[in-house]
């Protein structure tokens, strides 16, 4: 059964099935690795900003991880409709979440609504190339295997598309970069079990609602062992995490703003024509 999303599309997340294996992964043991590592890098970007935020608040689907590292934020839920109140905050969050969002520009136009001027929003997320090995092989290993393909991995955002959400979203001076991982693992079912405890198994809504042939993971295994071993231990596979940031700041009177199109006063071959009779 298709449902249909907020905006009347249908929807791209199962959104019961998501909160499930949320809670389930908390239940288990929480693989809070990219969490982790999304909020040491959140800290540092903050330091590097010569400015104290004092009315912080974060979206996102685990509040008590990140209620532990800001404790002073208000944490809400990635909601389609985010309890967020309007003109409230000077730094907002969306945290590990925005990829399973059936409309990211509309998560990211709620957030630029509740910053009072010239506050910041920082949005972080999986996009880019990751798990690109697992679903290349899955891919594969269905088409050889089955004749066919069925939704397994969620799709990610490039980079520029993610970064064009902030321009999108009102959000002035966007800015958005990539941090790559790597991650080794024994197999397939040693990642799965992994993407499970993080709370990110297979939440689309178009996924299949039967059980896979076993074929096609042991298919898909081989084609990990023969293209995507690791260089380090051969005998394991190779998976990258790529967590994508978007910034940007909530538009203000005396924000800087970006010089006008054609103002320049030296053309840039003149400027490099200097820089080469210098050195």
């Amino acid at each position: 059964m298709n449902t249909l999303a907020d905006n009347g599309r249908p929807a791209f997340t199962d959104r019961a099935a998501l909160l499930r294996q949320r809670q389930r992964a908390l239940r288990s043991g929480f693989v809070d690795i990219f969490h982790r590592i999304a909020a040491d890098e959140i800290h540092d970007r903050l330091a590097d900003v010569n400015r104290t935020f004092l009315k912080p608040a974060i979206v996102t689907g685990f509040p008590d991880f990140w209620q532990a590292e800001f404790p002073n934020a208000t944490i809400v839920s990635d909601e389609a409709v985010l309890e967020l109140q309007p003109g409230s905050y000077d730094l907002v969050i969306h945290a590990m979440a925005l990829h399973w969002a059936d409309d990211p520009v509309g998560q990211i136009v709620q957030c630029a609504r509740a910053l009072q001027p010239d506050g910041l929003f920082i949005g972080v997320m999986f996009g880019g190339q990751t798990l690109q090995e697992a679903r290349s092989a899955l891919a594969q290993a269905e088409s050889e295997v089955s004749g066919g393909l069925s939704p397994r991995i969620l799709p990610m955002g490039e980079i520029r598309d993610l970064g064009a959400l902030l321009s999108r979203a009102g959000l002035a001076l966007p800015v958005a970069d990539l941090l790559p991982q790597r991650a080794s693992y024994r197999d397939l079912l040693h990642l799965a079990r992994d993407l499970r405890g993080m709370g990110e198994g297979n939440a689309m809504a178009a996924r299949l609602r039967h059980p896979t042939k076993a074929q096609v993971f042991a298919h898909a295994n081989s084609i990990m062992a023969a293209h995507h071993s690791d260089r380090d231990d051969p005998s394991r596979v190779a998976v990258t995490f790529d967590l994508v940031f978007l910034t940007g700041w909530a538009p203000a009177p005396n924000q800087q703003k970006p010089l006008r199109p054609g103002s320049a006063q030296k053309s840039l071959a003149d400027a490099l024509e200097e820089i080469r009779k210098k050195t």
